[in-house]
């Protein structure tokens, strides 16, 4: 397997989208970077107040992530369940420092929400956690990002704690360790083609999920993201999160934002299935 470097923050902006903006945001080829981190004075906190394209994370009613208490979700009876379609697509593996991602080369399906098909665009991690439910706050997040022909987005999110190794991960430890070893020799740029990959192992049945409207997580912090929590934890073992956490900058190894308020918007979840 052959890998090289990239110019890696035009690569992000086009083809990992913002869900997965580094910690640099550029708004067009010749416009200023603006940095933000998770910590200091570029912190969360004050992201709002780094760029006027970033207002939203400062301002914004909407914003994600945010804690899911069960006993104040509210039963959605016309809540169907998500019907997702993915299939073998070529694929990269790619950091910048800030986060590390799987970007689909080809089409590799999507899901239908409403009779509106989201397409799969990429997929990447926060560790610990972005996402919490009942106050619980867990090692891992994956965020499934797709996307309409509008632009507008819908993002699964599958959280995980320790245990067995995560399946989907067992196909790409390899490649996170060669991202890693190209971060260590220079640069914090890199990316790692993968090959055919199979996404399917990420199918799994979702009857039941957890719906809300929010954010991006990351600056802008984009709002009227359609959100899917899916409520059964799954699991990953330590060495696979420490892979992840390997091809970062320090200052990223924990790259979760904090939780942001409801601001009165409800979560929703649909009735089970013998009820």
């Amino acid at each position: 397997m052959t890998h090289r470097r990239i110019s890696f923050f035009p690569l992000l902006v086009t083809l990992l989208f913002l869900a997965i903006a580094p910690a640099r945001n550029i708004a067009g080829e010749n416009s200023v970077s603006t940095a933000f981190g998770y910590h200091g004075s570029n912190g969360p906190s004050n992201w709002g107040k780094l760029n006027p394209n970033f207002t939203s994370c400062g301002s914004g009613k909407l914003q994600s992530p945010i804690n899911i208490n069960r006993d104040r979700t509210v039963i959605n009876k016309n809540l169907k369940p998500l019907l997702k379609g993915y299939k073998r697509a070529n694929a990269t593996l790619a950091t910048n420092g800030a986060v590390v991602g799987v970007h689909y080369e080809s089409d590799c399906g999507g899901m239908n929400i409403n009779n509106k098909m989201y397409a799969l665009k990429q997929m990447h991690w926060h560790s610990p956690s972005e996402h919490m439910i009942d106050g619980i706050q867990y090692p891992l997040e994956l965020h499934m990002v797709h996307q309409l022909g509008d632009g507008s987005y819908s993002v699964i999110a599958i959280l995980y704690q320790y245990g067995e190794a995560d399946p989907y991960l067992a196909q790409i430890e390899k490649s996170l360790d060669q991202l890693a070893e190209e971060v260590n020799k220079g640069g914090k740029e890199a990316q790692v083609p993968l090959g055919i990959i199979n996404p399917k192992i990420l199918k799994r049945s979702s009857r039941r999920f957890f719906r809300y409207v929010g954010s991006l997580t990351t600056p802008p912090c984009t709002e009227d993201v359609i959100w899917n929590i899916i409520p059964t934890v799954r699991t990953v073992s330590k060495n696979q999160v420490r892979a992840l956490k390997a091809p970062l900058n320090q200052a990223y190894k924990n790259n979760c934002r904090p939780l942001q308020s409801l601001n009165g918007r409800k979560v929703e979840i649909a009735p089970r299935a013998d009820a």
